[in-house]
């Protein structure tokens, strides 16, 4: 069973960055063979994708955070990360890692992030 955990959440002030990494375990696949994706979940608001990476290796951005997030990965590990500079309040959610392999979407539980002055 695939397991992804998130961690680095916490709570920033507003210009601050942050970087989140998502852990796989209990991996069939290899990582550079799945497609790999953040997403958050703010309170009140859609679950929106934030950035992604295809089985091609290729980077997808929301618009809202182009410029200030970027997705990489270290197959060695099973390790996605999320680098977050010049956050902003509006950046305020859960954010979830999503490993996809065959058609098969695998989920973590989640990291808080708080952007607050």
């Amino acid at each position: 069973q695939v397991q992804l955990v998130e961690s680095g959440g916490g709570l920033v002030q507003p210009g601050g960055s942050l970087r989140l990494s998502c852990v796989a375990s209990g991996m069939i696949f290899s990582p550079k063979d799945m497609g790999w994706g953040w997403h958050r979940q703010a309170p009140g608001k859609e679950h929106e994708l934030v950035a992604a990476f295809t089985r091609l290796g290729t980077t997808n951005y929301a618009d809202s955070v182009k410029g200030r997030f970027t997705i990489s990965r270290d197959n060695a590990k099973n390790t996605v990360f999320l680098q977050m500079n010049s956050l902003k309040p509006e950046d305020t959610a859960v954010y979830y890692c999503r490993g996809t392999a065959y058609g098969v979407d695998y989920w973590g539980k989640g990291t808080l992030v708080t952007v607050s002055s």
